[in-house]
């Protein structure tokens, strides 16, 4: 599991967001300048954060972006998911028929990592924008 450059940038989308207060909007200038994003890589974010209900676009002249939860209800989990998927340390978790071993999941390695990705899933979901947002960033 790598948390890329994409979720790196879709938690700063979120936290401006965060920070502008529910339902208010920033344009998708504002973020990519303020956010230091680049504009058309902001806007493929936009669109997953857009898709998984985490943001709202708005079209037209007063356009933008708003967040649509309170941001205590929005974890890093939450954006993680929205950008890459599932949060999958190795495959054989996910689908244990894909297990290399032929161990169907029942290996010593399978639920170590299982154990460690319950973990990983846990920390992402104690911590939310409620948090997040009043830190200087």
């Amino acid at each position: 599991m790598n948390i890329n450059q994409e979720s790196d940038y879709a938690f700063r989308i979120v936290l401006m967001l965060c920070k502008e207060g529910l339902g208010n909007r920033l344009d998708a200038k504002y973020l990519s300048e303020k956010g230091s994003i680049p504009l058309r890589f902001l806007l493929k974010l936009t669109r997953k954060l857009t898709q998984s209900g985490i943001v709202k676009s708005f079209r037209g002249v007063n356009g933008g972006y708003a967040i649509t939860k309170e941001p205590k209800d929005i974890t890093l989990k939450n954006v993680v998911e929205a950008i890459q998927g599932p949060i999958i340390i190795t495959r054989c978790i996910y689908d244990e028929k894909a297990c290399s071993a032929n161990k169907t999941g029942n290996c010593s390695i399978h639920r170590a990592l299982s154990g460690i990705q319950n973990t990983l899933v846990d920390e992402l979901e104690k911590v939310n924008f409620e948090e997040l947002k009043n830190d200087p960033w």
